[in-house]
């Protein structure tokens, strides 16, 4: 009786490894592919069109976040806001790699029928997977760390740790890691049976806890500068996160909904699409910064090392900053 439940228990485990392998893979769940008599894939049209324009997006994210790299790291002036985003490219520029990575691997497997780059892919693509958590997380703690900022002014700047920033980037990194290493274990390197609960708990984590507290960070934040501000227009970095994050939302989680879906609905959800909204999420957050650092009456002028200054440096969004404190103020004297 308990080896009968134990191969039961395996066999639900390989299946959820198999699933969750194919949900990262380009093509293994589109019914548009079919096999010829060598046993090569043969591809269609769409999807090699659709494959073909998320490696160009690929390429042009890991240019622009490595721009955004460089210029946080040596030009930019420091701030704790500043540590979070470049967390955060650091994050996207990582997922553009390794899911190119993938694509290279796949596209010559299949073209060529040259089936010896699996041990490559099983590395790779929990790092697809560990880079795209880490940025939800990267995304939650700016929020939070922002609307904080705007509701308590005098504490930020007076009695807020020095180091927070940096100390919140490493505990996030590592947390992406534990739920990413873990589901790996479980899933894609052994198939046990606690490969469901592995995958259960990060999707709880990602989509239960994480993202409702992004986006309820962000509603709070923006019905207090839209209540405060009154005739003031709002500062340049509340609108590269509240860009950032709408993008998130639309671009990188049906990325996560594809991956939930199949492995525990069997619902086939076009992957191709899913990956290029997904790299689309981490290539357009340079973009995001240039033109709201470099917006001035209907132009866009400036280089973009000036575009990250008037967004990421603390003078830029001082109003919003003054606004707050003047209603703080106003609140401790009522």
């Amino acid at each position: 009786m308990k080896d009968k439940e134990t191969l039961a228990s395996l066999s639900r485990g390989l299946m959820m490894t198999e699933l969750s392998t194919m949900s990262l893979l380009p093509t293994e769940t589109s019914p548009e592919y079919r096999y010829n008599k060598t046993g090569c894939q043969i591809h269609s049209l769409t999807n090699v069109i659709l494959n073909g324009v998320t490696v160009l997006i690929c390429l042009f994210g890991l240019v622009g976040n490595g721009v955004i790299l460089w210029l946080l790291s040596f030009f930019i002036k420091r701030n704790p806001f500043t540590i979070y985003i470049l967390n955060l490219a650091v994050a996207d520029l990582s997922f553009l790699l390794c899911l190119l990575v993938c694509f290279i691997l796949y596209t010559v497997e299949s073209l060529f029928c040259f089936y010896k780059f699996q041990q490559l892919l099983r590395f790779f693509l929990p790092l697809v997977l560990f880079t795209h958590n880490a940025s939800l997380y990267f995304l939650t703690a700016i929020s939070v760390e922002r609307c904080l900022s705007v509701f308590y002014p005098i504490w930020c700047r007076c009695h807020r740790p020095k180091h927070l920033s940096a100390l919140v980037c490493a505990l996030l990194w590592a947390l992406s890691c534990l739920v990413t290493g873990l589901m790996s274990y479980f899933c894609y390197f052994h198939a046990t049976e606690h490969c469901p609960m592995s995958d259960i708990a990060m999707y709880v984590l990602d989509f239960l806890i994480f993202a409702p507290i992004m986006v309820l960070s962000n509603l709070i934040l923006f019905i207090k500068v839209r209540h405060s501000s009154q005739q003031r227009q709002p500062g340049r970095f509340y609108i590269v996160i509240l860009l950032t994050v709408l993008f998130f939302l639309v671009f990188a989680v049906p990325f996560g909904i594809q991956r939930f879906c199949l492995d525990f609905n069997n619902v086939n959800i076009p992957i191709e699409i899913c990956n290029a909204l997904a790299s689309l999420n981490s290539t357009i957050n340079p973009l995001i910064y240039f033109l709201v650092g470099s917006y001035r009456k209907w132009w866009f002028r400036g280089s973009v090392k000036v575009a990250l200054q008037r967004v990421f440096e603390e003078h830029a969004d001082s109003r919003v900053n003054r606004e707050a404190t003047r209603t703080d103020t106003m609140e401790m004297a009522n």
